[in-house]
C-alpha cells in the first residue's frame, strides 16, 4: 500500500490518534510553564517551590497512570477519551480558579495526567492497536500531534493573557477541549479500526525476546536510558522556567513563544527523515548520534545572549527531540524483542517520567542557591557530549551482543 493510500484509507483513525497527540499539549511542559512566572508572583513561590510542586505532581501522575491506563484494555477508547477530555478540562478550569498553593498542585497533578499521561497513551495505544503490519507508520503520525500543540498553543496562550490575562486563557484551553476536542473526537471514536488477518500475520517474532526482569537486569539498558532520557530531562527543565530565561535575557516573551513554531518545524523534519535512515541503517547504529542536536542546543544557549539564540536552540532542541523520539521508539524493540515490549516500554517510560519531573525541580533549586542558568545549561550541554561516547559504547556492545561475540 502507497503512504498517500494509507493516509486515504486510514484517514478517520489517523485523525483520531493525531488529535489526541495535539491536544494533549494542555498538559505538556512547554504550556504549562508559560504561567509560573504569575503563579510564582500571586503565592510568593521561589523557583525550586514552583518547580518542586511541578515534580511531585508530574511523579504522582506517573504513580497513577498505570491503573488508570489500563482502563482502555477494558473499554471503547472512545469512553475513554471522553472521560479524559472532560477531567482534562475540569483541570484547567482549576487552575484558572486556584486561589492556594494546593489547589495549584492538584491542577499541575490533573493536567499531567490527562494531557502528558492519558491523552498520549490512548494516542499511541489506539494507533498500535489499530495497525498491526503498518504500527510505525500510523505511530509516526499520530506523533505529529505534539508539534502541531508545540507550534500553535504556546503563541495562542500568550496573546490571550496578554488580552485577558493567563487565568482567562486557561478558561479558554477548557473550553477548546469540551466544545472542539469533545465532539471532533466522539465521532473519529465511534469505530475502532479491525486489522485485516493479512496485518496480523505478517507481523513476525523473530530473534530473542527479553523479558522485563531480564532488561532490568541488563547494565545497558540503564545506560543507554541515563543517554537517551536526557532530552526529557534538559527540554522540560529549561521550558518550565521559560519566563525566567526571557526576564534574564531580556527578551520577548512573544517573540521566544513564535519560536517553538522552529522546534514544530524541527521535530517534524526530524521524524520524517530519521525513519528511513532508522530502515536502512538500524536504530543501534545511529544511536550515538542521538544527542548531538541538543548538545549543540545547550552551548548555544549558554554562550549567545543574543534573541536569535531562542530560535536557533529551539530548533535544534525540536530535532533532537524527532530524531530522539522516533529512535527511541525503534531501538527498544530491536535490542530486546517485541514479545514483551508493552511492559519493557512501560518500564523505560516511568523512567522518562521521572527525568522530566525532575528536571524542573533541579534546576528551580540551583538557582534559587545561586548557580547561575548558563552554567547550568553548559552543565547539561557536557553531560550530553559525554553520552554521546557512552551511547556509542553501548552501540558497539549491542552490535557485539546480537553476533554472538558478548
Amino acid at each position: 500500500m502507497s503512504y498517500f493510500a494509507f493516509l486515504r484509507d486510514n484517514a478517520r483513525w489517523l485523525s483520531a490518534s493525531y488529535l489526541l497527540a495535539t491536544f494533549s499539549g494542555f498538559g505538556q511542559t512547554f504550556f504549562i510553564s508559560l504561567s509560573a512566572g504569575d503563579l510564582r508572583a500571586e503565592f510568593g513561590l521561589s523557583h525550586g517551590d514552583l518547580g518542586m510542586l511541578y515534580m511531585l505532581a508530574t511523579l504522582g501522575s506517573a504513580l497513577t497512570l498505570p491503573y488508570v491506563g489500563k482502563s482502555l484494555d477494558h473499554f471503547p477508547a472512545q469512553k475513554i477519551a471522553m472521560v479524559v477530555v472532560v477531567s482534562f478540562a475540569l483541570f484547567c478550569i482549576a487552575l484558572a480558579n486556584a486561589f492556594a498553593v494546593w489547589m495549584v498542585a492538584l491542577a499541575f497533578y490533573g493536567l499531567r495526567l490527562c494531557g502528558q499521561g492519558m491523552m498520549t497513551h490512548t494516542s499511541v495505544t489506539t494507533a498500535g492497536r489499530w495497525f498491526s503490519a503498518q504500527r510505525g507508520r500510523a505511530v509516526s503520525i499520530a506523533m505529529l500531534g505534539f508539534p502541531t500543540a508545540e507550534a500553535i498553543f504556546p503563541f495562542c496562550f500568550v496573546l490571550l493573557s496578554g488580552v485577558i490575562g493567563w487565568r482567562g486563557a486557561w478558561y479558554v484551553a477548557a473550553l477548546v477541549l469540551v466544545c472542539v476536542a469533545l465532539p471532533v473526537l466522539f465521532w473519529l471514536l465511534a469505530k475502532d479500526r479491525i486489522p485485516s488477518k493479512a496485518e496480523v500475520a505478517s507481523l513476525k517474532v523473530e530473534g530473542r525476546q527479553w523479558t522485563r526482569g531480564e532488561v532490568f537486569r541488563d547494565p545497558r539498558f540503564w545506560l543507554v536510558s541515563c543517554g537517551i532520557n536526557a532530552p526529557a530531562f534538559i527540554g522540560t527543565a529549561i521550558l518550565f522556567h521559560q519566563v525566567y530565561l526571557v526576564e534574564l535575557r531580556g527578551w520577548s516573551l512573544e517573540i521566544f513563544v513564535s519560536a517553538f513554531l522552529f522546534m514544530a518545524g524541527g521535530v517534524v523534519a526530524a521524524s520524517l527523515l530519521i525513519g528511513p535512515l532508522i530502515d536502512r541503517y538500524s536504530a543501534r547504529k545511529l544511536l550515538p548520534y542521538t544527542l548531538l542536536p541538543l548538545c549543540v542546543a545547550c552551548f548555544v544557549l549558554a554562550n549567545v545572549h543574543a534573541q536569535v539564540a531562542a530560535f536557533v536552540f529551539l530548533g535544534l532542541v525540536g530535532i533532537g527531540n524527532g530524531f530522539n523520539g522516533t529512535l527511541v521508539g525503534s531501538f527498544w524493540p530491536e535490542v530486546y524483542g517485541t514479545r514483551n515490549m508493552g511492559a519493557i516500554r512501560a518500564m523505560a517510560f516511568s523512567i522518562m517520567v521521572f527525568a522530566s519531573a525532575a528536571g524542573p525541580f533541579l534546576v528551580g533549586w540551583l538557582i534559587d542557591v545561586g548557580v547561575s542558568l548558563d552554567v547550568q545549561i553548559m552543565g547539561m550541554g557536557l553531560y550530553c557530549l559525554v553520552f554521546v561516547v557512552i551511547l556509542s559504547l553501548m552501540a558497539r556492545a549491542y552490535r557485539a551482543r546480537q553476533a554472538g561475540l558478548d
